[in-house]
């Protein structure tokens, strides 16, 4: 598939958006909170409003417990339009919506047995052979998310700064997933987050996220805008882009403030 380009967005960009965007989504990880910790107060009260004005997605690589402890915790005091949220953990393996007064998994696609242990032994395996079998690592190294097995290089619970200066280039991370690929050729290997590779279902990846979203919600992709950021080639968001949604790059969560402000004004204006 030929390559897009993901814009740094504008005033105008954000106007056109907030005109034909029927579902505003977000990842998780470094847009709407730093990894593995909850969204700020300022977040929360973001989302909180964009749930009046839109349709809101949270779309990540992590389960559903993450969400649960990053986001949705987060929203708990605030005034929520909960029928507006659609929950997509594991990269869209997943999907949830509120459903009289809880969250209903709505569809799950989930590994076999039998891939699970393919996957896992396949990822220690060549980690080991790579020299990147952290002997001290912040929690697990590999973790079941039942429709994901995804390896965390310095573990689960490594801090933010360890993680981002861990492979700026993503080289050590293609290495693996180019080791991992053929021992495991009916599911898809990617690049996660900073130190993590994902493994799931072949094919579920965010582009398969926006693409089940708009089925769910009898939309197009079109109308979806998709904020994420790893939003350049070979970053887990790309993906979303590729798939025909509005992308819109972000470089954190504090970048993530300043877009969701403008796009309250906008949409507020216009809706």
């Amino acid at each position: 598939m030929d390559e897009v380009a993901v814009p740094d967005w504008n005033d105008a960009d954000l106007q056109a958006i907030c005109k034909h965007m029927s579902i505003l989504a977000f990842d998780l990880d470094n847009t709407l909170a730093r990894s593995k910790r909850p969204m700020s107060e300022a977040m929360a009260e973001r989302i909180a409003k964009l749930t009046h004005l839109v349709n809101i997605a949270v779309v990540t690589g992590g389960k559903m417990a993450l969400v649960e402890s990053q986001v949705l915790a987060m929203l708990a005091n605030k005034d929520v339009r909960y029928e507006a949220l659609h929950v997509m953990p594991t990269s869209g393996a997943r999907y949830y919506r509120w459903i009289d007064g809880d969250w209903r998994c709505i569809y799950a696609h989930n590994l076999t047995d039998e891939q699970r242990q393919r996957a896992t032994e396949s990822l220690e395996r060549h980690a080991r052979e790579q020299g990147i079998w952290e002997e001290h690592p912040w929690g697990d190294r590999i973790e079941d998310r039942g429709s994901q097995i995804t390896f965390s290089a310095l573990g689960q619970q490594a801090p933010s700064h360890a993680k981002e200066v861990w492979d700026p280039g993503n080289v050590k991370k293609a290495k693996l997933v180019a080791s991992v690929a053929p021992d495991i050729p009916d599911l898809t290997v990617r690049s996660g987050g900073f130190t993590s590779v994902d493994i799931s279902l072949s094919g579920v990846d965010k582009a398969y996220a926006v693409r089940a979203l708009a089925e769910q919600t009898h939309t197009s992709v079109a109308s979806i805008a998709f904020v994420g950021d790893r939003m350049d080639p070979g970053g887990n968001d790309y993906p979303a882009a590729l798939a025909g949604a509005m992308a819109l790059r972000v470089q954190g969560p504090e970048d993530t403030l300043t877009l969701c402000d403008e796009l309250i004004s906008w949409c507020s204006a216009i809706r």
